[in-house]
């Protein structure tokens, strides 16, 4: 079983859709807290469905279970530092019984954590795929594109 994540920010569509095309997965799931802002392009929500049901093989669903809360979110992009966001992400799913409550069947047909940083090193997907993997995924394989 792989996690793939994806991240859309300083990406032209064509470097978002085309890794989408080769992955093994079945589902994009959209983790981020705010997939309707204007700053989110071809990914903001009305779009993002469309083009990758029209671009990829892949079905588009939302998952706010793995999103991080409105307000940590807020006191991150304020300054927060990445090893106190990580800790309380960490923490908030704990609290939401994540490694519980994931559709572990959706998972098992494959999956990409769509998030809008960059790279993974500073972004709550890679916090979410590893945290499934530890948690209820054993012997999952994390790939990052």
């Amino acid at each position: 079983m792989k996690i793939y994540t994806i991240g859309f920010t300083t990406k032209k569509a064509g470097e978002f859709f085309e890794p989408l095309k080769v992955t093994e997965a079945r589902f994009l799931l959209d983790i981020r807290v705010h997939n309707n802002s204007q700053l989110a392009g071809f990914t903001k929500k009305g779009n993002i469905e469309y083009f990758t049901e029209q671009l990829t093989h892949l079905e588009y669903r939302e998952l706010p279970l793995l999103a991080p809360a409105e307000e940590l979110f807020k006191e991150y992009r304020r300054g927060m530092e990445w090893s106190e966001y990580e800790a309380r992400y960490l923490t908030l799913l704990d609290e939401r019984k994540a490694s519980i409550e994931i559709d572990r069947e959706m998972f098992g047909a494959g999956v990409v954590l769509l998030c809008s940083e960059p790279t993974p090193e500073n972004c709550h997907r890679r916090l979410a795929a590893e945290y499934l993997k530890t948690n209820s995924l054993p012997g999952a394989e994390i790939v990052h594109i």
